[in-house]
Formats: structure tokens, C-alpha cells, sequence
């Protein structure tokens, strides 16, 4: 089926005698590209689009992993006018980092963020470098992160596999599920060879917008109005999305779990310094205050806090 798809993704010229046929329909490829050009517009508002610098970039993708694009908005903005270069984020106290996150969850990312522009400064100039490998060796920068900043950053032709995109190419090309290096390599094989953010952006859209993972709007689609969606053309049965590569990732519950109360300790300590014997009440764990005192603990451990002499609690 892939095979079917990628082909008939290539317009064919015409023939001898073929000047009295019907058009022929437009290609998945063609079908995107000409719906993404006014399409665009409603995501296009988003701060990071109209960006080309590789930090910027960088920024928003590291915030958009986890959370979703009309939370990072606000954040995004606030964040690049405190840290508008890895220069100024590498030296800045990662307590700062921790405050201007708060409210996109995940503050982990933030520490990874600091950690990431300390490296671009020492082993980069301070320049985010283009190359996927060492794209790669950035702290928290993973296969997803490296490959969408060298589409986005430096319009390099990769394929860019999010949520979005992985269901995308399940549905409308493959129509069967796609492991990670699957989806990987038909992305890779979808992009042409200029233009890798524009394409990859466009995928991107019309996964959020229209190939949504619940009630797709397939009436809506110009790839199944043109004929050239594997799974409309396949009869449309079950979901091929369901369990593909990114694009059937579930989070674990999040109210009650540890993540709930680590994210409560540090916007208190955002506020504030912090007592050990007052972390419980505050959170919520009253109840169980061991509970309360071992995650304490491990956000010590992991950098998010300081134990400071004589006993308080602070972001570093």
C-alpha cells in the first residue's frame, strides 16, 4: 500500500491521446500543498512561526513536546525576552528557568533547556549547531527535537514524525500502522528535496487540524476529497493511527501522581523558600507525609531544589 501511495504521490506527464481525459487527480503531496496555503494562516499565529533563529526554534519545540501549542503561547513569548539567546539563558540561574516555565508542566525540560545552552556556549560559540549528530548531542535534545530543528531552523529535508505527523502518515499514506523506523523512513521519503520546513510544517497542520486523533475531519480533507487517502480508499475501517509510531502515545493519569505534587512543591518554591515540614499540608499529602517527604527528596536530588544551611528549601 505504501508503495501504491508514494507513487501516485509523483505527477505523471502527459501522453499521446490523453488531452481528452479527465484531469487527473492531484497527489497526496499536491492535495497538502495546496490546501496548507491558506490552511496555514490560523496556525501561522503562533509566536514560533514566524521565528527562523535556530534558539527560538529550539525553544518551542523543547516546550511544545509535551504540552500543547495554545498553552506554550504565553510562555514561549515570556520566556525569549528573558533568555533571547543561549548566551543569556546558559548564565542565568536555573531557578529562573524554573519560573518562567511555570505553567507548561514537564519542569524537567527547563533544567535540560539550561543544560543545553551551557553546551552550545562552550562547544558551539553559542550558535545552535545545524548538524543532526550534533543536534543529537545536545542535552535533551532527542531523534524528535534534532530532526524537527533541522527542518524548521535550517529548511533541511528530514522528515519531522510528531503525534501529528505519525497519524498523518499512518492514515493517509501507509494505511496500516507504521513501527517508529517505518514512519521515520516514509516521512524521509515524503520530503522534497528544498523546501523540508514549509512540507513538514504542512503535515504538521493538517494532522491538528483536520486528521485529528479523535473525529477526524475527513469531509473536510483534501487528501480524501482527492482520492489519495490509503485508509478512505481502503474502506476506512478501524484506525491505522491506533498504536502507530507517535501517533497512539497515552499519558500516564496525572491527578494524583507523583508528577501532580512535584509540579505543586516547585510552584510553591517558585513563591517562596520552603520548610520540610510544611511540604505535606501544602500539597495535599497531609495524609501521607512520607510520600510527601520522599518526593521532596528526589526533586533535591535531581537539582530542582537546594537545601539551603539551617534548613530552607529554594530553587537553585
Amino acid at each position: 500500500m505504501v508503495a501504491r501511495v508514494l507513487h501516485a504521490a509523483r505527477p505523471a506527464g502527459l501522453t499521446a491521446g490523453s488531452l481528452e481525459r479527465r484531469p487527473a487527480a492531484p497527489s497526496f503531496a499536491e492535495a497538502v500543498t495546496a490546501w496548507w496555503a491558506d490552511a496555514r494562516t490560523e496556525r501561522d499565529r503562533y509566536p514560533w512561526r514566524g521565528r527562523s533563529d535556530p534558539w527560538g526554534i529550539l525553544v518551542s519545540e523543547v516546550m511544545l513536546t509535551q504540552t500543547q501549542a495554545a498553552r506554550v503561547a504565553a510562555p514561549f513569548v515570556g520566556f525569549m525576552e528573558a533568555f533571547p539567546t543561549p548566551a543569556a539563558c546558559a548564565v542565568a540561574a536555573p531557578g529562573d528557568l524554573l519560573r518562567a516555565w511555570q505553567g507548561l508542566g514537564y519542569n524537567g525540560r527547563a533544567l535540560r533547556l539550561h543544560r543545553c545552552a551551557e553546551v552550545i556556549v562552550n562547544r558551539h560559540g553559542g550558535e545552535v549547531p545545524e548538524g543532526l549528530d550534533q543536534l543529537l548531542a545536545l542535552p535533551g535534545v532527542g531523534a524528535y527535537v534534532a530532526r524537527a530543528l533541522a527542518a524548521f531552523a535550517f529548511d533541511t529535508s528530514v522528515g519531522v514524525v510528531d503525534t501529528n505527523i505519525g497519524r498523518v502518515l499512518a492514515r493517509a499514506v501507509a494505511g496500516s500502522r507504521l513501527g517508529p523506523r517505518a514512519a521515520q523512513d516514509l516521512a524521509d521519503s515524503l520530503v522534497p528535496a528544498a523546501g523540508g520546513r514549509d512540507w513538514n510544517l504542512a503535515l504538521m497542520d493538517l494532522g491538528s487540524l483536520l486528521c485529528r486523533k479523535a473525529a477526524p475531519r475527513c469531509s473536510e480533507c483534501p487528501v480524501a476529497a482527492s482520492g489519495s487517502c490509503a485508509w478512505r480508499a481502503a474502506g476506512g475501517d478501524g484506525d491505522p493511527a491506533v498504536g502507530s509510531a507517535a501517533a497512539g502515545r497515552r499519558q500516564s493519569a496525572f491527578g494524583g501522581s507523583d508528577r501532580q505534587y512535584r509540579g505543586r512543591i516547585v510552584a510553591i518554591a517558585c513563591e517562596r523558600e520552603l520548610s520540610r515540614d510544611e511540604v505535606a499540608p501544602l500539597i495535599g499529602l497531609a495524609a501521607a507525609p512520607e510520600r510527601a517527604l520522599r518526593i521532596l527528596g528526589d526533586l533535591v536530588r535531581e537539582g530542582f531544589l537546594v537545601e539551603r544551611p539551617g534548613g530552607a528549601l529554594t530553587l537553585p
